[in-house]
Order: C-alpha cells, then sequence, then structure tokens
C-alpha cells in the first residue's frame, strides 16, 4: 500500500529516483515512526509524512517527521553530529543535561586560542506575552579577540560585531541574526549555526552529546520556528536550577548591560 510520504526535490536527488519511487510506493518507508521533530509517533498510512535526509561528510540517514513538523528536506550536519544522532537513536547516548539543570559540556569556542568552553542552558522565557525557547550562553572563562594576550574578556563586543543585539529589557523580542540558527535535529539540541563560506554555514557551538530539550520547551520552538538566544560573559548568570531563577538572572545581566540576545531560526527540524 503507498504510504502518505512527501519527498522533496532535494530529498530525492540524494537518494536517487529508484530510492524515492521504492519509498513512495511503500517499500523500505515505516508504516508507524517517532517523528524526528517533536519525537511523537506518526503513521505515515494515515497522514502526510515528510522524509528528511540528514547528510554528513560520509554518512546520511534517512528520517521521518509529521508534514505538519516539518516539510521533506536535506539537513547538512557534521559527521560527528550525524554520528550522535544515530546514536540517540539506538538509545546509546550518554546521559545529558535537561532543561533547567545547567550549562552543557560544550565545544572550545572557535574564534580564540584561549582555552575557554561554552556552557548553553535551554529554559523558557516569558517574551512579550508569549512563552519562547531561549538558549543562554556562558563561557566558563574570559574570551578574547585571535591574537589578544591580555587579560581583556572580549565575549560580549565579538557577538555584537557578529550581529547580536544589546538586551535592556528581557520582555522585548530580540532583532534576528541573519545567517545564524539553532539546529534541533531527531528532538534534540545538536548545534548553533553561524555564517559560513560560500554561503554555507559552519557550527559556532557543537555539543558532544545532542542535548536534550523537554517537551514544553520542543513544543514552543516548533510553533515558534525559532529560538532566542542569550549570551553573557562568565560568571553573570551561573547555574540556574529553575526557569524563574533564570529569568532573575537574564534580568540582572540586562540591568548591568551584560547580556546580549538574537532570534534566530531553527535549522532542519
Amino acid at each position: 500500500m503507498p504510504r502518505m510520504l512527501d519527498v522533496s526535490d532535494d530529498v530525492r536527488a540524494e537518494i536517487g529516483d529508484e530510492e524515492a519511487d521504492r519509498l513512495l510506493a511503500g517499500g523500505d518507508a515505516p508504516g508507524s515512526y517517532d517523528c524526528t521533530s517533536c519525537r511523537t509517533p506518526g503513521d505515515s498510512d494515515q497522514e502526510r509524512t515528510s522524509t528528511v535526509l540528514f547528510v554528513g561528510e560520509e554518512t546520511a540517514v534517512l528520517a521521518f517527521a509529521h508534514a505538519t513538523c516539518i516539510p521533506s528536506q536535506v539537513v547538512p550536519v557534521s559527521e560527528e553530529q550525524l554520528q550522535g544522532a544515530v546514536r540517540s537513536i539506538t538509545g546509546e547516548d550518554a546521559a545529558t543535561r535537561t532543561p533547567g539543570s545547567g550549562p552543557a559540556p560544550a565545544a572550545p569556542v572557535p574564534t580564540t586560542p584561549r582555552q575557554a568552553t561554552l556552557g548553553i542552558t535551554c529554559g523558557l522565557v516569558l517574551i512579550e506575552g508569549d512563552l519562547r525557547p531561549a538558549l543562554v550562553v556562558e563561557p566558563d572563562g574570559p574570551i578574547a579577540r585571535p591574537g589578544a594576550t591580555g587579560p581583556d574578556d572580549d565575549f560580549l563586543p565579538l557577538l555584537l560585531e557578529q550581529g547580536f543585539h544589546p538586551v535592556t529589557d528581557v520582555n522585548q523580542l530580540p532583532g534576528p541574526n541573519p545567517g545564524w540558527s539553532a539546529l534541533l535535529a531527531m528532538g534534540k539540541l545538536h548545534a548553533v549555526l553561524q555564517p559560513g563560506s560560500a554561503g554555507n554555514q559552519a557550527a559556532w557551538w557543537q555539543a558532544h552529546q545532542p542535548l536534550a530539550v523537554s517537551d514544553g520547551w520542543r513544543a514552543a520552538a516548533n510553533k515558534a520556528q525559532s529560538v532566542v538566544m542569550y549570551a553573557a560573559p562568565a560568571g553573570t548568570i551561573g547555574h540556574q536550577p529553575r526557569e524563574d531563577l533564570m529569568r532573575q538572572a537574564l534580568e540582572n545581566a540586562a540591568a548591568k548591560g551584560a547580556l546580549v540576545a538574537a532570534e534566530m531560526p531553527l535549522a532542519g527540524t
């Protein structure tokens, strides 16, 4: 029986006409699946289903999603991210932090030789009457400009130069930062992407393990199709165990002029 599948032209180009036609005819396509976006069950016999192809440097993984969540598309990811996603599907991931539990392990900041790492906390922030999914980024030490040897922390100036906006009122939605996006794949946060060379995107922050997010955070992200990223210098926000405490820390940072932010779309899912 033919499945109710959507296969975009981009996905067809990657997997080939033969495989695409086989999927549409019901071969190699599951009847039931877990949506790669919202992680709830789906049934390609009963509802429109998108084919989503995650493509790394050497590996490609075909996943399925409710068509109401995301359209059929190709999602470029790094090989490390893709392998992490595969491990998450097979249940081999190590434990990851949940929203509100403090920063997750993070990759070194790519813009500086100083060995500081970024921590990211996921939480919901009330902005203009709506609960918005937020990422709060804070390094564990000062961030220097490339080539700098002094003690100055240039984390916020560097982000302002890259299109982020000063925050004076947490109640107001910050402006967008074109070219930046958050990669939420297979129900977990994988990376924050920044503009790269030749119109591509590169990972600005990448999780060592895909970061689990709460159902509420994921639902809010799917509704808005965007997230708000806040960033503050080391020691400004701290490890806040609850979202109300995180909100208070954000407001305190904004009052001190130590907070920048931007709204950015979801990449892929």
